[in-house]
């Protein structure tokens, strides 16, 4: 088979740099060259061997028994177009607006993808939202012989039944907490573009539910097409690993701008349009593969509670979404520790799940009085939880606890740490800094042995106020999460950890509160909610939060609203 043969929807004179010093097309490319040949862009100037390596893949995809093929579109193609003009066709409504990329096809290209899409729309009556597919049934028609072909590719990636696998969201339930999965790794792997996105953006969320829009639809073809090349042999991570690339070179391209426009969103469609002029799909995928991200248990694990999260507040269907950055309202929100504005910035910190709720203050030293006992009984049941502290000197500390402080009667008498590596510890006043789970910015921590096998004994703490902490025996091991619990992204069961203490993100007793361990506390508070201490944890690989001993005017713990209770 020719490029030309699986090529007649192809605008050629638009398509560049195709079958000069391409490789030799090979019968079948083994399994295991696939990666490596893929990230390299073996195929990427052969159109004849693109075609034919899709052809292997897709075939090679689990479907389930009653999967709509070719001949099926021939069946049906002229019954459901009719005599209409097939130019003017009406997109399902799944699409959600999305246009037809042009993508180097010719007019006969633009309607053959909406005659595919309206087919499909057909055969899979249960897909409710999917705005990627024109982009994906544009990027394969390049590959396929005719129509039919493309519509049976497509429908092998849609009707795909092993579970280790996923190719493309087709509700609107799924395609949100990919959005809010997106977002919560931007928030831990582009701190610098989430920031400036948080202060150009009334709804970050807003923002970050157009990312795979980027990818398949803003991006030119010969980049969408790279990228489609690694998704089929790698997998859905890619795709977050590629959005994050995207982020980090836009915010390098925005900072260097005198004028910049209020409208962010506008902004970054426009960089990833021109990207080319900007940056090459090498260095594109260069710096998204150095981002080391979390394993795909995990992220599976995140999009999981993402899901649940919006499950729990009804969100399964398209629907105007509650404006998340706008959940600390100014006109309620009242604190003696932080402002409204203050607030919203720790808000767009937390994980997306959370973030669809409203603060809602649970324990203060103001009224509850300075009581550890208090603490306890008022904050158990909640999950997770945030603490604010205000000092003497007028210094703003706090932290975001991932897991329910009751977990601390697991250790029986003994102190032992709990929580989950989406803990961080941060600092408002007299400056703002966060600081996280040290994993998340240096993964080389994590060790190929086991917890066991390659863990030393922790240090023992130096006594802190004059008092010594006893040192924890063992790191909790948690059972499985309960179906509606929210919280078990980054259990430490996940990683093998060469130290303890970067595991120690939070404990409790009757006599006192830690936060982060290792030679040091990110934060201790003794059993009156009085006095306290702050130095660098090994968890967090924190500055001090703020005087190093310091006394505490006002603690407030504050929860989330219309989360199921433990």
């Amino acid at each position: 088979m020719s490029y030309m043969e699986s090529g007649q929807f192809v605008d050629w004179d638009k398509m560049i740099d195709l079958e000069k010093d391409s490789p030799v097309v090979p019968s079948r490319i083994d399994s295991n060259l696939l990666k490596q040949y893929a990230r390299q862009g073996y195929w990427s100037k052969s159109h004849s061997l693109r075609t034919k390596i899709y052809e292997q893949i897709i075939k090679a995809v689990s479907c389930r028994t009653v999967t709509p093929d070719a001949e099926v579109y021939k069946d049906i193609v002229g019954k459901i177009t009719g005599k209409k003009n097939a130019s003017t066709l009406p997109m399902p409504e799944f699409v959600n607006g999305s246009a037809v990329p042009n993508y180097c096809l010719n007019t006969d290209g633009i309607v053959a993808v909406r005659k595919i899409v309206v087919c499909i729309s057909n055969q899979f009556p249960d897909i409710s939202f999917c705005p990627v597919l024109p982009a994906i049934v544009a990027l394969l028609l390049h590959y396929s012989t005719d129509e039919a072909d493309c519509f049976e590719k497509v429908c092998r990636l849609l009707a795909c039944n092993d579970r280790t696998k996923h190719f493309i969201d087709q509700t609107f339930l799924a395609y949100e907490s990919s959005c809010m999965t997106f977002g919560d790794l931007a928030n831990k792997y582009c701190q610098g573009a989430h920031k400036l996105i948080v202060s150009a953006s009334e709804d970050v969320l807003e923002v970050y539910s157009n990312w795979l829009r980027w990818i398949f639809g803003d991006l030119p073809f010969n980049y969408a097409v790279r990228v489609l090349d690694i998704f089929f042999v790698e997998g859905f991570k890619v795709l977050y690993r590629v959005a994050l690339a995207v982020l980090k070179f836009f915010r390098k391209v925005r900072i260097r701008q005198s004028e910049k426009s209020a409208d962010i969103r506008t902004d970054i469609q426009n960089f990833i349009q021109g990207i080319a002029d900007h940056v090459p799909i090498e260095k594109l995928l260069d710096k998204a593969f150095s981002i080391r991200l979390f394993s795909r248990k995990e992220i599976r694990l995140l999009r999981d509670a993402n899901e649940k999260a919006l499950k729990q507040k009804g969100i399964t269907v398209n629907q105007k979404r509650h404006n998340v950055h706008l959940a600390v309202n100014v006109e309620n929100f009242k604190s003696e520790v932080v402002s409204a504005k203050e607030m919203r910035e720790i808000w767009s910190w937390i994980p997306e799940r959370f973030a669809l709720c409203q603060p809602m203050l649970i324990f203060t030293t103001s009224d509850d009085g300075y009581s550890l006992t208090r603490f306890y009984a008022r904050c158990e049941g909640y999950e997770p939880t945030i603490i604010l502290i205000k000092t003497t000197d007028a210094e703003v500390c706090g932290a975001y606890l991932s897991t329910d402080w009751i977990e601390r009667r697991q250790g029986g008498n003994k102190l032992s740490y709990f929580g989950t590596g989406e803990c961080f510890v941060f600092k408002l006043q007299p400056e703002m800094e966060r600081y996280e789970w040290v994993i998340i910015k240096h993964p080389e921590i994590e060790a190929s042995k086991s917890l066991r096998e390659a863990c030393p004994e922790a240090p023992q703490q130096p006594g802190i106020l004059g008092t010594e902490i006893p040192l924890e025996q063992s790191l909790l091991n948690s059972s499985e999460e309960p179906s509606d619990r929210l919280s078990p992204f980054l259990a430490t069961r996940h990683f093998n950890l060469t130290s303890k203490a970067t595991s120690m993100f939070m404990a409790g007793s009757a006599e006192s509160i830690i936060i982060g361990g290792g030679s040091c506390p990110a934060l201790y508070i003794d059993g009156n909610l009085n006095r306290g201490t702050t130095g660098h944890s090994s968890t967090f690989d924190n500055l001090p939060l703020c005087s190093e001993t310091f006394q505490i005017s006002v603690l407030e713990v504050w929860g989330f609203q219309n989360i199921m209770p433990n």
